[in-house]
């Protein structure tokens, strides 16, 4: 368990024997703040943690890293470089360093350097938390295993997740998201993985990094990072993600649904909400999977997340019994609705490329399709001509659809302007109005897909319409 002291060393090189104090959790959010606690005051767009430190010590924080000075009757410690000499420590203390978010990444790779763990990153645009929660299962049959929790990837998802790294941790999963160029080749160097896993290219950020070649080059920095004895997994069936090969100095094993790809799938079948069917092939061998996960695109997250499992030296019998594991399913779920409907619940993210794998889930269930749809986010300038091709697919495959939000309106356009009938077609400005339509229209035996970008929270149709 990380101590004062380590924070301390960190920064300073140096270990005062009063400050043994354990370090229960790392926070940056006071109300989440426990006695042990080190809380880390970030100054972000909406609010500044140094307003905060004071709450998260009353909350029993025993620490805070700062950045500047505060009026607070507590000891502070200058940390910063061109300090020389470590004050005595009583509890509670501040920290003082000269940007708060630079040291939390740099105590974290530190920490992360005391420990023989093997990394697993995992990026791309769509499908990395699944996939990382799916490899967690495989790997956990074999070792102890520490995953970042939710969507903490990015570059303060990451460096928390890493400080909670304990001696009997052999394995580390990490979900790698970015932003910009040079964001994951500062997470590699923190965490250092050893296995890299891309899963796929899409315009998911592309009104940031303007094209989806320059996406790759941002993606393929965990492959560049990687070690001449790691491991790249790569996705064979898109031409991006198959030419990181290129850009690694370790072995490359590749996954798809073409027999030139390393480890492969065939004969795919859906079983609907009880899960899916396929041959897999690796070398000679080939065998018969069924996993509990819904839709045929999960196919490639099993071929990651057991590709992982060969990397790590692990036999098919504990990567098979991993695959079943159905703490795996968090993307996509069922669960009640009212008057004996059935709710999909997708509401995590959404893409272009996600919104039609969950449609063509739709299509092979039965009963009265519905689908709630949102705006989808960050798509640059492929915004409106992915709504659109999402708003086609919804016209084949449902009975009624519910857009929800100003770019989701797009989808319900493109759909009545292909044919679909106006009264199949409801148009709402938020969460509220969908969730008054639904209320009164759905049906025993239905079927209503709810999909949306993060931002549009589109959880609460599910709550409402759960509790009904």
């Amino acid at each position: 368990m990380l101590t004062l002291v380590d924070v301390l060393e960190c920064f300073s090189g140096k270990r005062p024997a009063q400050a043994a104090q354990p370090i229960r959790c790392v926070v940056i959010d006071s109300r989440e703040a426990e006695p042990g606690d080190l809380f880390v005051a970030l100054k972000g767009e909406r609010a500044d943690g140094h307003n905060f430190v004071a709450d998260a010590f009353s909350r029993g924080a025993v620490a805070a890293l700062v950045e500047q000075d505060l009026p607070l009757d507590c000891r502070v410690i200058d940390l910063r470089p061109e300090s020389t000499a470590v004050a005595q420590v009583t509890l509670p203390v501040c920290l003082r360093v000269n940007n708060t978010l630079t040291s939390l990444q740099d105590l974290s790779g530190w920490w992360r350097s005391k420990f023989n763990a093997r990394v697993v990153g995992i990026t791309g645009s769509v499908g990395k938390t699944s996939t990382k929660e799916l490899v967690w299962t495989v790997l956990l049959r074999r070792f102890r295993v520490l995953r970042s929790e939710g969507n903490l990837n990015n570059e303060i998802g990451v460096p928390l997740t890493l400080l909670q790294l304990e001696p009997g941790h052999k394995r580390v999963v990490l979900e790698m998201g970015m932003y910009a160029r040079g964001e994951i080749a500062r997470l590699c160097e923190l965490a250092r993985p050893a296995v890299g896993v891309v899963t796929n290219i899409g315009p998911v950020h592309l009104e940031r990094l303007g094209s989806l070649e320059a996406i790759a080059a941002a993606k393929a920095e965990l492959v560049e990072a990687l070690p001449p004895d790691g491991v790249a997994i790569l996705n064979y069936d898109e031409p991006l993600v198959r030419a990181m090969a290129d850009r690694a100095r370790s072995r490359v094993l590749l996954y798809g649904l073409d027999s030139r790809a390393d480890l492969w799938a065939d004969d795919i079948e859906s079983e609907g909400l009880e899960g899916i069917s396929f041959q897999m092939h690796y070398r000679r061998e080939s065998m018969k999977v069924h996993v509990p996960l819904l839709g045929r695109h999960s196919v490639h997250t099993v071929l990651r997340a057991a590709a992982v499992g060969l990397a790590e030296g692990m036999t098919w019998d504990d990567i098979l019994a991993g695959l079943q594991d159905r703490q795996a399913q968090i993307r996509l779920v069922a669960v009640p609705g009212p008057r004996g409907s059935t709710l999909l619940d997708d509401t995590y993210n959404s893409s272009p490329a996600s919104a039609l794998a969950a449609l063509n889930l739709l299509a092979e269930l039965e009963g009265r399709k519905i689908a709630v749809l949102g705006d989808m986010l960050e798509l640059g300038s492929y915004e409106e001509e992915g709504h659109r091709l999402v708003g086609r697919r919804a016209m084949d495959v449902v009975e009624l659809l519910v857009a929800v939000g100003p770019r989701g309106r797009i989808i319900g356009q493109e759909a009545s302007s292909l044919g679909m009938n106006p009264d199949r077609v409801c148009l709402c400005e938020g969460n509220q109005a969908a969730i008054e339509f639904l209320q009164e229209t759905i049906r025993p035996g239905d079927c209503v897909l709810v999909k949306g970008s993060r931002g549009m929270k589109m959880e609460e149709i599910v709550n409402a319409l759960g509790k009904g």
